[in-house]
């Protein structure tokens, strides 16, 4: 690629190359696997348990929001999408230490 091109200024899309929203089952696909890192964090992260939920917490109520709104979804699912959200909010504040298992719904499971 010509250096000068890449450094001038580029056209706006036009309407037709609009950003397109992400298939469902791929968002889907990726807040399970964000939710099960969730309840089960990796061993050895840079961060501390709770500041890792919360990040993690944080994250599936951002795709749990789009999936709400995804035209491609039912009524149905999207309300589905939307209760879980609101149960998500909950969880994106980080957990004081040792509170984790309250984070978890205040059980520990073995």
């Amino acid at each position: 690629m010509n250096p000068v091109h890449a450094l001038q200024p580029q056209a706006d899309p036009a309407p037709d190359d609009e950003a397109t929203l992400p298939c469902p089952h791929a968002l889907i696909a990726g807040t399970l696997a964000l939710m099960t890192t969730w309840a089960d964090p990796a061993p050895g992260s840079a961060l501390d348990v709770a500041g890792l939920r919360s990040l993690l917490a944080r994250k599936v109520v951002s795709n749990l929001f789009f999936l709400a709104e995804h035209p491609a979804l039912s009524p149905a699912m999207r309300q589905v999408m939307t209760q879980a959200r609101e149960r998500w909010q909950g969880l994106t504040h980080a957990v004081p230490a040792g509170g984790a298992a309250l984070a978890a719904g205040g059980a520990f499971w073995h």
